[in-house]
Order: C-alpha cells, then structure tokens, then sequence
C-alpha cells in the first residue's frame, strides 16, 4: 500500500518549517506532498531549501480546506493522509493505520489520537479520540465535548469504529475519496470532513479511530475557536449535512428543531457579550436557506441504515447528566 501525506498550505511557510521536519522524519515509507492554496509568502521557498524531498503542489487560488480535492486529483497513492500543517507526528504513527486499512477493506476513513500541541497530556479540540453526532447533527468527540477537554490518561488508547474523523489529521482510501466527489465546494472550511464521513457512511463504509497512534495538533492557527467566521461556518454547514444526508423529512423536521436550538445558542452568546456570534448564528441560517436548492441537489441515494446519531443530545447530556458522566458515556 502506497500512502500519500498531503499537506495543505496557505502562507504558513512559518508552520512548515517548524512542523514538516516531524513528518519527515517518522514518514519514511510514504511521500510527502504539501498542496499550496495560491500562497504569497516564502513557502515555496522554504520546502524547497529545507525539505527537498517534499514535492509540491502549486494551485492557482485559495479554495479552503477543499484545496484538497484539487490537489488529490492527480495522485495515485493508495491512501491518502490530509494533514494540518500545524501538527507534529510521533514515531510509529504510520504503520498502525497503514496496517489497518491492508486488513480491513470496509474500512475507508480513520484517524490517529489527538493531543494538544500546547499541553501534551490533554485532547485536542479538532478530533480528540474521534468524532459522534447528536440527534440534532451537532458533532462531538470522544476526549472533547463544547470546550471541555479531557487529560489523556489512556483510556482511549483503543481503536473503534467511530462516525467522523478528523479534517486535521484524516486518512482516506484514494478510491472512495474519488469515488465520493471529495469534500462539498460549498462549504469552503468547517464541518466538510463530517459530511465526507456521513456520505462514507451511507454508503456502507466504515470510519475508525486508531489510538495507537499519536499527533499533536497546534489548532487555531488558520482560525481560533471562538471566531466568530468559524462559528458562521460551523451552524450553516451544519445545516448543510444534515439536510444532504438524511432522508428528507427528517431532515426538515430537525432543520425546524434547530430554528429553536440555535436561536437559545444565539441567546446564550448575547449574555456572554458575544453579540459578534449571535450574528454569525443568524447569517449561518440566512445562507443556509439560500443554498438549500443547490444543496439538496447533492443528495444521494443511501446504501446503509447504520444509524448517525450516539446521543438525542449532547446538550442534554452534557448538562443534565454532567460532563463526568458524559465522559463515561463516551468510552462505552
């Protein structure tokens, strides 16, 4: 099996830099690409003196995270390794999951443990230890629910069939990434690697987590949590998967539902003084209405009734229940 890195980059010559000697250190057996999003600082400049063996892939414009549809195009790997380039790997992180994909054809999506760059012992906000859907389609991860973040004491140093992975560290098998268009144009950044999972999903493939292997994620370095860009981004792609992969009227009647639940979320962040996000969470709507003809379009025929959802609601759960409970919850 031949596996391709693909590092998608936009003016982060200083990322490169200071995260690419990892991946070249401990990914021997696969060749390492980075994919330019129409870059205008020195990152060509500086692949090409420090890292000669990385090839690079030059595109004509910033296409956001979906940049990789145009950069995966051409290659003819087996598998294919979407990374951040914010992110430091470890020793052995390949061959855990090169090994999983030989033995497992069903499997077309997985991703490594997640650990925070900055404080090592804790889950990364971006994947955690893979990623679920509530009945609402608000996403969560194993390690990492809203902004609580748990310590990695092992106990998801398992591997699992999960509903998500990761846009920041994802492997992908070249063929169904193909052969399921690759990430939605529409979404520009945020929410596409689920809506990718959801169709793998539909389709009858299955998504895995592999906690013996291990990166550290940086996050924040294109856009901090709390942005109000990503939070716009976030609730109308949202919306967007929800009514591309699932049957239709249950797709409208939890579009109504969350009318109301992000409207609260909406409330919530006037409180806090965020008046910024309570915008974003209006605008998030107003677009997905207006894109809501040419999205359902986009919807396919599914293949499996595997159900979407771990939770009714997160919220609920997370709240209700509390976030130690909910912690136990996760591990089942």
């Amino acid at each position: 099996m031949k596996t391709a890195i693909v590092i998608l980059n936009w003016n982060g010559a200083t990322l490169l830099e200071r995260f690419l000697p990892s991946v070249v250190k401990h990914s021997a057996s696969a060749q390492i690409y980075v994919a330019d999003n129409g870059s205008t600082d020195h990152s060509k400049e500086t692949v090409a003196k420090l890292f000669p063996a990385v090839k690079w892939i030059q595109l004509d414009k910033n296409y956001g995270f979906v940049g990789y549809n145009k950069a995966l195009e051409n290659l003819d790997e087996d598998l294919f390794c979407l990374l951040n380039s914010d992110i430091e790997v470890t020793e052995g992180w390949l061959e855990p999951i090169e090994l999983l994909f030989e033995r497992q054809e069903e499997i077309a999506i997985a991703q490594p443990k997640i650990l925070d760059y900055k404080d090592k012992i804790r889950f990364e906000y971006a994947g955690a230890a893979g990623g679920y859907l509530d009945f609402f389609g608000y996403p969560y991860c194993r390690g990492r629910v809203f902004q609580h973040l748990e310590e990695d004491k092992g106990q998801y140093d398992d591997s699992r069939q999960v509903f998500w992975a990761t846009g920041a560290c994802m492997f992908v098998r070249s063929s169904v990434f193909k052969s399921l268009g690759g990430f939605d144009s529409s979404y520009f950044a945020h929410q596409e690697e689920i809506d990718l999972c959801w169709r793998a999903n539909n389709q009858g493939y299955q998504v895995y987590y592999i906690g013996s292997s291990q990166v550290y994620h940086l996050g924040g370095s294109t856009l901090s949590n709390m942005n109000p860009k990503k939070t716009f981004l976030n609730f109308r792609n949202s919306l967007f998967n929800i009514l591309k992969n699932l049957p239709l009227f249950q797709a409208l009647a939890i579009v109504l539902s969350r009318l109301i639940l992000d409207g609260l979320a909406g409330i919530v962040f006037l409180f806090q003084g965020k008046a910024r996000h309570t915008l974003a969470i209006i605008k998030a709507h107003f677009s997905f209405y207006f894109h809501a003809k040419s999205i359902y379009k986009k919807r396919i025929k599914h293949k499996s009734n595997q159900p979407y959802y771990r939770h009714f609601s997160i919220v609920y759960s997370y709240f209700v229940l509390g976030k130690e409970n909910f912690s136990d919850l996760t591990k089942l």
